[in-house]
């Protein structure tokens, strides 16, 4: 008998699709887990009863009357996914050059989150939008004074909203304005107002992004905006360092978890910030991203099921915590609760 001293023997010794060659094999190790709890419903609710529109630019997606909403919320909750994200279609009579919608307590996002308070309590996490576009005529997240955003004073008007929305029952305020210094604003304004737990998602890496389109359609910001552009106070794609320097601005104001936006784009910058803070980090799969997929899916291109779901396990993989996502719903009927 031989004997190959080699200590890999028999050429290849480490064969890497042992493990691949089972389904049971492979979710035994499988590095990344995917569960319905990962996901985040971002959902837009209008004015009216017993109302639904299709939104063109987001097949699948409707805008919902509150009590349409509460019968989504409870399929959600049935699902296991664990919060909504809330966005209001301010019709256009409402809408201002100072937002004064906004601070209204009574406004349609308020009314929204106090019926699925009352309906589900604690069941069911809320996290509402702070930002003034859903409420100006000219489209933008801050107050608009001689053609500039101007930071300050919108800062104002933003800590007015966070507290009618806490005041409605939200659980996470998540302002997406990327006003500077709103988080250390806002948290103290919270805090001061008697909403100590009121948790804050920073949207801390909010880029000036051409994956937005499909969203300020469904809110109805797109035409009040019409060419104007966000980038003097949303992030330059360019940048990476930047982005870390905003997350820690944040964190150190006060914010209780960031977030990433766009996502499948910016997955490298989810990953440095989870590796940089070890924060609780979310990821928001725009509309764009969703309406790509949707499209991609409908022309027979892709299989839509498979890249939903690849999509979504890509965020974890990168290192994010929870994700917001259109397909929410659809892919959460597909996965385990845990």
């Amino acid at each position: 008998m031989s004997f190959d001293p080699s200590p890999l023997g028999k050429f290849p010794a480490v064969r890497m699709r042992r493990t691949r060659q089972h389904a049971w094999s492979r979710r035994l190790v499988a590095e990344t887990r995917l569960s319905a709890s990962d996901l985040i419903w971002p959902a837009f609710v209008m004015e009216g009863n017993a109302t639904t529109e299709p939104i063109a630019s987001l097949p699948g997606v409707e805008r919902l009357s509150v009590d349409r909403l509460l019968a989504k919320v409870g399929e959600a909750i049935e699902l296991g996914i664990p919060a909504i994200a809330i966005f209001p279609v301010t019709p256009a009579d409402k809408k201002t050059p100072l937002a004064e919608e906004s601070a209204n307590p009574d406004n349609l996002i308020n009314r929204a989150t106090r019926a699925v308070k009352a309906e589900f309590g604690d069941a069911f996490g809320v996290i509402c939008d702070v930002a003034l576009d859903p409420y100006t005529s000219h489209g933008h997240d801050g107050l608009l004074v001689d053609g500039v955003i101007v930071n300050d004073d919108t800062l104002n008007v933003l800590c007015q909203q966070a507290i009618v929305q806490a005041e409605a029952g939200c659980d996470i305020i998540a302002p997406s304005d990327m006003m500077d210094g709103r988080i250390g604003r806002i948290r103290a304004a919270l805090d001061a107002a008697g909403f100590e737990q009121v948790q804050l998602l920073a949207y801390a890496a909010k880029y000036a992004s051409a994956f937005y389109g499909p969203f300020r359609d469904a809110v109805g910001s797109a035409k009040n905006l019409g060419q104007g552009d966000k980038r003097t106070y949303q992030m330059d794609p360019a940048n990476s360092d930047e982005a870390l320097r905003e997350v820690a601005l944040d964190l150190a104001e006060g914010a209780d978890m960031v977030m990433v936006k766009p996502g499948l784009p910016y997955l490298d910058i989810v990953r440095r910030v989870k590796e940089t803070f070890g924060a609780p980090t979310l990821a928001y799969q725009v509309s764009g991203e969703y309406a790509m997929l949707c499209a991609a899916a409908e022309h027979g291109w892709l299989s839509r099921e498979a890249a939903m779901l690849e999509s979504l396990l890509a965020f974890k993989r990168a290192g994010a915590d929870g994700v917001l996502s259109y397909f929410a719903l659809e892919a959460a009927r597909l996965l385990p609760k845990d």
